[in-house]
C-alpha cells in the first residue's frame, strides 16, 4: 500500500467473483480471460473473504459478478448465506437459458432470497451474444431488477426506441453502459464528442446528471420508464490529497477474485488489499451529487 485508505461511508463496493465460469463469449467482458484456468479456485476461500469484509464494513454493497453467477446455483446460495442483511447484495447475470436449470427453478431461486438480494442487474444487449431467457421470464423475478446494456462500438441507433419499449412494457428500467475499457478521466464527463450521449437524448427525455470521481450518470424518462446512461473509470482507486494534508488512496471498489484474495483494484496488476490497514480506514461522505437537473422520477 502506498497511502493510507480513505473510502465513501459505508466502505467501498465489494464485488465478488464468482468460482465458476460461464459459456458466453461478449466481446467486451474483461472477466473471461481470467476463467481460462481455474486452478485455485475456492468456494471456500471466498466466504471466509466475504466474512472478514462484512467485519471492516458491516454495510458495505456486494455485487456477484463472474463468469455467471446464476450457472450455479447451490454455490451462489452458500455465498449468499455469508453475507448479513445489513448489505444491499446485487447480482449481475445474463440470466440465460441454462442446461442445468431451468427457468422456473432460476425464478424459485430469485423467490427464496427476495429478502437478500437487492437487485437483478440483467445483461441485455442489442446484439445478442447468449441465449438469452424470454423477456416474460425475467419478468417473472421476484426481487427488483434492472437491465444493462453495453452500448459496444457500433450498435443499430435507431433501434434503441424499440429496445426501451421491449423492456418498458414490463416496467424494467434500464442501463445503457459506454464501454469501461474506453472511458478516461477526460472524457467521464465529456459530452461534445459523446455520440451514444447524443442518440439517448436525441430518442428520449432527458432529465438530469449525477456523478462522483469514479463515475456517473445520465437519466432518461421514455413512456414512464427510467433509461440511465452510465460510464465508469475503468479502475477503482483515486490517489488524491486531502485537506488535511495527507495523500490517500481513495477506494471505491474491493475485489473478491475466485481464489478468495482480496484485491484493491480492477487494474491489471491487481494489488492485494492491506487488510489490517483497511480496518483503519478513513471516511469520507458520498461524493456522488446531482449535478443538474433531478434523478429520481
Amino acid at each position: 500500500m502506498a497511502n493510507p485508505y480513505k473510502t465513501r461511508e459505508g466502505g467501498a463496493t465489494v464485488t465478488i467473483f464468482v468460482p465458476y465460469d460461464c459459456n458466453n463469449h461478449c466481446p467486451f467482458c474483461i472477466n473471461k480471460q481470467e476463467y481460462a484456468d481455474m486452478t485455485g479456485f475456492s468456494l471456500e476461500k471466498i466466504c471466509d473473504s466475504i466474512r472478514i469484509m462484512d467485519s471492516i464494513t458491516p454495510k458495505c454493497d456486494f455485487v456477484f459478478t463472474g463468469g455467471e453467477p446464476m450457472a450455479n446455483l447451490e454455490s451462489l446460495q452458500v455465498m449468499l448465506d455469508c453475507i448479513p442483511t445489513t448489505h444491499k447484495v446485487f447480482i449481475n447475470t445474463t440470466f440465460p437459458v441454462m442446461h442445468n436449470y431451468t427457468a422456473e427453478e432460476m425464478l424459485a431461486f430469485a423467490e427464496k432470497n427476495k429478502d437478500k438480494i437487492t437487485c437483478f442487474n440483467i445483461s441485455r444487449h442489442m446484439q445478442k451474444y447468449v441465449e438469452e431467457s424470454p423477456d416474460e421470464v425475467i419478468a417473472k423475478i421476484a426481487t427488483p431488477k434492472r437491465v444493462n446494456c453495453v452500448l459496444y462500438k457500433t450498435y443499430p441507433t435507431e433501434n434503441l426506441p424499440a429496445y426501451a419499449d421491449r423492456f418498458g412494457e414490463f416496467n424494467i428500467p434500464i442501463q445503457f453502459r459506454y464501454d469501461y475499457t474506453e472511458t478516461t478521466p477526460e472524457n467521464l464527463y465529456e459530452e461534445e464528442h459523446d455520440h451514444i450521449l447524443r442518440d439517448l437524448k436525441h430518442y428520449f427525455n432527458y432529465k438530469g446528471l449525477d456523478g462522483c470521481r469514479m463515475r456517473c450518470g445520465y437519466h432518461f424518462e421514455y413512456k414512464g420508464n427510467h433509461l440511465t446512461y452510465h460510464k465508469t473509470l475503468p479502475y477503482s482507486t483515486v490517489v488524491e490529497t486531502g485537506d488535511d494534508g495527507v495523500t490517500y488512496d481513495i477506494l471505491y471498489d474491493i475485489l473478491i477474485k475466485q481464489t478468495g484474495k482480496i484485491v484493491s483494484d480492477w487494474t491489471d496488476d491487481q494489488p492485494e488489499l492491506d487488510i489490517e490497514a483497511y480496518r483503519n480506514v478513513t471516511f469520507e461522505p458520498n461524493d456522488n451529487v446531482v449535478r443538474e437537473g433531478i434523478i429520481e422520477f
